[in-house]
C-alpha cells in the first residue's frame, strides 16, 4: 500500500504545481510548425514531327469587275457574268457549298478635271471563293470562268481535305512524341536524372501551303496548268516529366 501512495502523491504534486503555475504566471507557451511540401521539379523536352503530302484541294479566288455609266448597268453586267460562271462551275461537279461570294462592291468613278469632282460612272465587283477537289478540276474551273468573262483571279492555295489533313497531323504528331521521348531518355541517361511520369503535354503546329498569286486577266491566252507540288505539316510537342 505504501508503494502505491508514493507515485500517486508525486503525480498529484505535479498537477498541483502546474495548476498553480498557470494561475500565477499564465498558460505554458508552445508552438506547432506546419510544413507543406510540393514537388515542382519538372524535366521538359521537345520533339518536332513533319508529314508531307500532295495537296488534293485547291482554293481559288475568281472575280468579275464591270464599269458602266450607271450603277444598275454595272450591276447587271457583273451579276450576269457571275451567275453564268457559277452555273458552269456546277457543271464541272463543284457543289453549291464550295462556292461562296466573299466580296461585292459598288464604287463611283470620279473625274477631277477643271478642279471639280464629277462622277463619270460606276464599277461593280464580285469575288467568288471556290474550293475544288480534285485539283485537276481547278485548271478547267479557271479556264471556264475566264472564257465566260472573269477578269480577276486572286490567290490560289493548295491544301488538303479534312480527312487527309487529320491523317497527316496524326503522323506528324506521332513522330514528334517519339522524338521527344527518345530525347528525354537519352538526356536522362547521360545526366543521371530519374524520370517519373509525364505530367504535361504542349502542342503547336504549322501548315505550309503553296500559294500562287494571279492578277487581272485581259484575255485568255492558253490553257491553265496548275502544279500543286507538295505541302508539309509540322507539329512540335513538348513533354514535361516529373523527376524522381
Amino acid at each position: 500500500m505504501q508503494t502505491l501512495k508514493t507515485p500517486l502523491l508525486t503525480v498529484l504534486f505535479i498537477f498541483l504545481g502546474l495548476f498553480l503555475y498557470t494561475k500565477l504566471i499564465g498558460p505554458i507557451p508552445f508552438s506547432v510548425n506546419s510544413i507543406t511540401t510540393t514537388k515542382t521539379n519538372l524535366f521538359s523536352v521537345s520533339g518536332t514531327g513533319k508529314a508531307t503530302g500532295i495537296p488534293d484541294t485547291a482554293q481559288l479566288s475568281i472575280g468579275v469587275t464591270k464599269t458602266a455609266s450607271t450603277v444598275l448597268s454595272a450591276q447587271n453586267q457583273t451579276n450576269t457574268t457571275a451567275n453564268k460562271i457559277i452555273e458552269d462551275l456546277k457543271k464541272l461537279g463543284i457543289s453549291d457549298k464550295d462556292i461562296k461570294t466573299t466580296n461585292y462592291s459598288v464604287n463611283p468613278n470620279y473625274d477631277f478635271g477643271r478642279g471639280e469632282q464629277n462622277i463619270t460612272g460606276y464599277t461593280v465587283s464580285q469575288t467568288l471563293e471556290i474550293n475544288i477537289t480534285p485539283i485537276d478540276i481547278a485548271n478547267k474551273a479557271i479556264d471556264t470562268a475566264t472564257s465566260i468573262g472573269a477578269n480577276l483571279v486572286g490567290s490560289i492555295n493548295f491544301t488538303f481535305n479534312e480527312k487527309t489533313q487529320k491523317e497527316l497531323e496524326n503522323k506528324a504528331r506521332t513522330e514528334a512524341v517519339k522524338i521527344a521521348k527518345e530525347k528525354a531518355e537519352n538526356l536522362a541517361k547521360v545526366t543521371g536524372i530519374r524520370l517519373g511520369k509525364i505530367v504535361d503535354v504542349q502542342e503547336s503546329g504549322n501548315f505550309e501551303p503553296r500559294p500562287m498569286m494571279m492578277g487581272a486577266l485581259e484575255t485568255k491566252s492558253a490553257d491553265t496548268n496548275l502544279e500543286p507540288g507538295e505541302n508539309s505539316i509540322t507539329i512540335n510537342i513538348t513533354l514535361s516529366y516529373e523527376t524522381l
